[in-house]
């Protein structure tokens, strides 16, 4: 595949989730509050705005906490977006990628690989190329989040699908991963044929073809020492891995890396 802007596969990069989605469970609204060092009585939030703001500011507080461990700053700006991820945070209110599986390899009842048909479609995606892939990863996740709450042409919230996909590159013998970071978001099926654009010119939308992927679950941080390792164990149970593209993998992130037991996926691309 051609290497060009952010399309499926063309870009160096290596990812994670450092600020996912999912993060937005671990505080409550009551919880947001307390982060801002407000009472929960209500007595001081008379109106309405007032207590929008409080929770915002909440919630902003919270993600900047994660951001500052990271060396990542979280924007003011990024209070309003923030909020409403986290109310339309709800398992029923996300999408997954739509694919069919077409087969699978087993050993002693573990499976070492899945292969998928994953349908052409449109994604919106961003390329970061910051001093470390941690910050790349968030920072583009972070211009994702803007487009889908609302700074889009349509101005209004599109939706949580699932999974975020990092697209990374390897060196020849897949033992360090590039800097470039390509971050993509799956559009929702009801905006694959009319796509709001999005108001931030580093975030494109790009047609992905259709392909297959034979991919590996995982759990645990997707550091960069276990997305290196995931690839080369996944190398070692495809029968002809010359048929896969050989430096270019995607790293599938389900759910918060600060959760207790995260799902990841390592996806190998077969060539066209």
């Amino acid at each position: 595949m051609e290497r060009q802007r952010c399309r499926f596969g063309s870009s160096d990069g290596a990812g994670r989730f450092l600020i996912s989605l999912e993060d937005l469970e671990l505080v409550t609204e009551d919880e947001s509050l307390d982060l801002a060092g407000n009472d929960n009585d209500g007595d001081n939030n008379e109106n309405g705005e007032q207590e929008i703001e409080q929770e915002e500011d909440g919630l902003l507080g919270y993600w900047q906490n994660i951001g500052r461990r990271h060396q990542v700053v979280v924007p003011r700006d990024l209070a309003e977006p923030i909020q409403q991820m986290s109310r339309n945070n709800q398992s029923h209110d996300r999408e997954l990628v739509p694919f069919t599986t077409i087969g699978h390899k087993t050993k002693s009842e573990e499976l070492l690989y899945e292969k998928r048909q994953y349908k052409k479609a449109k994604w919106a995606c961003v390329i970061q190329d910051k001093s470390s892939y941690e910050q790349s990863t968030c920072l583009g996740f972070m211009k994702l989040m803007k487009y889908i709450c609302q700074q889009n042409s349509a101005g209004h919230f599109l939706g949580i699908t699932l999974p975020i996909v990092t697209i990374v590159h390897t060196n020849r013998t897949r033992t360090e991963l590039q800097p470039e970071v390509t971050t993509a978001y799956y559009l929702p099926a009801q905006f694959q044929n009319q796509t709001p654009q999005p108001f931030d010119a580093e975030i494109a939308i790009e047609e992905w073809p259709a392909h297959i992927i034979y991919t590996r679950p995982f759990n645990g941080n997707s550091t960069e020492e276990l997305i290196l390792q995931q690839i080369n164990q996944l190398v070692q149970h495809l029968d002809a891995p010359e048929q896969f593209l050989q430096d270019t993998f995607i790293v599938a992130a389900y759910n918060n890396p600060a959760a207790p037991n995260q799902h990841n996926e390592i996806w190998f691309i077969h060539r066209p």
